[in-house]
């Protein structure tokens, strides 16, 4: 990989990053809603992916392609989760922090906002190489890449869709969706996530260094089962479903998703 040009990419790619989350921190404030940042992560990741394809050197094709895979992932993650808080209260997990934290909870929500904010260029290591490659046209990786990518978009679209529907059910207040996808993973929706970001780093290896991309999907497999993801999801959960929650957990794969353990 070309680090003289890869360099400043990374730097012009954190600062949109750094500015866009200082920009839903601001907001965030008369609403009270710190939900937002979870808006924002997904189209920071987009928008350093863009920065990336109009200011890196690469070939035109490689460039594009890859900014498009991220957009489109930002848009419809960032899309249903706006359509997912507007108008509710806080999420839980976010009520919770505010509870731990007590005092100076705008500065608090700063440094938190400002941290998924650097996640961005941190995860940007397969949009990063592919911005350099000089090389023209695409290859075998990419195009498995590729692939990998829209079957992670695909399920975790129906995922989200299937939470949904179950949410939007009145019969179903207080109960644990085990509808669809949800019957065989407690969080498919993260697995079809980190699908995607499998999908990213496969399309990086055509290009010079792209083991290097790897890194971005151990990150996110990393965050997943030990900070944002799936601590806080199911923390949550036992607080306000509890015993059924429990079973829930007894008998249904973590993340993979494969068939019941015992009947739920």
């Amino acid at each position: 990989m070309d680090w003289n040009s890869a360099l400043p990419l990374l730097a012009q790619g954190t600062l949109a990053a750094v500015v866009l989350m200082a920009v839903l921190w601001l907001i965030h404030l008369p609403l009270r809603n710190a939900s937002i940042v979870d808006i924002g992560w997904s189209f920071g990741i987009a928008l350093v992916a863009l920065v990336y394809a109009i200011q890196g050197p690469g070939g035109s094709p490689r460039r594009w392609v890859m900014a498009a895979m991220a957009g489109l992932w930002g848009l419809r993650l960032g899309g249903y989760l706006l359509l997912r808080i507007a108008g509710k209260p806080e999420e839980g997990r976010y009520v919770a922090l505010r509870e731990k934290w007590k005092t100076n909870l705008e500065f608090k929500f700063l440094l938190f906002f400002q941290f998924q904010a650097l996640l961005c260029p941190a995860l940007s290591w397969p949009f990063l190489v592919a911005a350099v490659n000089p090389a023209p046209g695409l290859g075998g990786w990419e195009y498995a890449g590729l692939a990998i990518w829209a079957a992670g978009v695909m399920g975790e679209a129906i995922a989200d869709g299937q939470l949904d529907a179950f949410k939007k059910d009145p019969r179903n207040k207080g109960l644990t969706c085990q509808a669809g996808l949800w019957n065989y993973s407690r969080h498919p929706n993260y697995f079809f996530e980190f699908l995607v970001w499998c999908g990213y780093a496969t399309f990086a290896l055509g290009s010079p260094g792209g083991w290097i991309a790897w890194i971005s999907p151990a990150m996110i497999l990393y965050f997943l089962f030990r900070v944002t993801g799936i601590p806080a999801t199911e923390a949550q959960a036992l607080r306000s479903r509890g015993e059924a929650y429990r079973r829930y957990q007894k008998s249904t794969s973590a993340f993979v998703p494969w068939f019941k353990k015992t009947p739920a």
